[in-house]
Formats: structure tokens, C-alpha cells, sequence
């Protein structure tokens, strides 16, 4: 039986990268990978369990077949291994921290994939934000604008998306995204 695709979605600043990691053990624990991206910003600056590569040597594993997804975001470009296609096969389920940007290319790819989007408050991205350091006011500001327009819709094409606030407690998340999963007979319900 093969396995699903969770395409976890967000804007800057919500918390992916928290949420995975808390998530880990427990998806594993049920039969779902979490995926190291591929990325090229250098692994001090990452702030994820990603692997940091260079430009070259990205679009060289890009131009091998390494990637089973790829895109360029905000200056950088990300990949998702191609190892997905084997650990879906053998019926893993796999998390990804995927781009709403990229959401109808997964989607052709992986037609059954399930997506979600985690939201935060305003208030909560803004301090978020100005806490990381990475962007001027300016460029906060301009991400809080693009998170209104990219939380408004509850659906992406004619796709239902699932969205998981992470405005509060970060265990609490990881409880309702392992509540979301179960539901919709991602993985067991044990």
C-alpha cells in the first residue's frame, strides 16, 4: 500500500520549522517521515534540519534527477529528495515542508497529497518576525501583507486545505496535527 504526501504549507515566520521538529518522533512513531530539504543557504543560517548546499552543487543534484520537487523561493532555491518516491512506496506516509508557490506542481505530481496550512495571528508572525532578525520593518511588512493574502482561501484550486492555527502552544499544534492526520486516515489510529 502506498503511502501519502503531507504538504505542509505556511508563511514565514509560522512556525513550520518548530513544528516539525516537535513532530518528528511522533509522525515516525505512526509511520510518516519528516524530509530533509535540500537548500541553498549555508547549514549555520538554516534554522531547519535541512541540508545547506551551494548554488552549483544544487542545481547539479537538480539536473541528476536527485530532487522529486523543486523551487525557488526569496532568493533560494529548495529541493525535496527524490528518496519520497521509495519511502511512499513502501507505505510511509512523508511530511514535507513544501511552498504554496509550488502547491499545483506537487499537486500534479503527487495527486493525492494532502495539504495543510498553518496559520498564526498577526501579531504573533509580526513578533515572530521582528524576534528572528532576518527582515528589516520594512520587509516584515511586506510578509505580513503577503500572509493575508496567502491565508484568506480555504482552498487551493479545487483542493480542500487543512489548516492548523499555530498561533499558541506549540505541543498543542503537534496534538492537532496528529488529530488532523488521523481523521482523514493518514495514519493509524492507534
Amino acid at each position: 500500500m502506498d503511502g501519502r504526501l503531507i504538504f505542509l504549507m505556511g508563511p514565514s515566520g509560522s512556525g513550520k520549522d518548530s513544528l516539525i521538529e516537535a513532530a518528528r518522533e511522533p509522525l515516525r512513531a505512526l509511520n510518516c517521515e519528516v524530509v530533509r530539504r535540500v537548500i541553498t543557504r549555508s547549514a549555520e543560517s538554516l534554522g531547519e534540519d535541512a541540508i545547506g548546499v551551494s548554488r552549483e552543487e544544487f542545481e547539479l543534484r537538480r539536473l541528476r534527477g536527485d530532487f522529486a520537487l523543486s523551487w525557488s523561493a526569496n532568493g533560494l532555491d529548495y529541493g525535496i529528495p527524490i528518496e519520497i518516491d521509495l519511502w511512499l512506496k513502501d507505505g510511509w506516509h512523508v511530511l514535507v515542508n513544501g511552498s504554496r508557490g509550488h502547491f499545483a506542481e506537487a499537486l500534479r505530481r503527487y495527486p493525492t497529497l494532502m495539504p495543510v496550512l498553518l496559520t498564526v495571528e498577526v501579531d504573533v508572525l509580526r513578533e515572530r518576525l521582528l524576534r528572528r532578525g532576518r527582515e528589516n520593518q520594512a520587509e516584515i511588512e511586506s510578509r505580513l501583507l503577503r500572509n493575508d493574502l496567502f491565508t484568506s482561501d480555504a482552498s487551493i484550486g479545487d483542493r480542500q486545505v487543512h489548516r492548523l492555527d499555530n498561533s499558541g502552544d506549540l505541543a498543542n499544534t503537534v496534538a492537532n496535527l496528529l488529530h488532523l492526520l488521523r481523521v482523514n486516515a493518514v495514519l493509524d489510529r492507534t
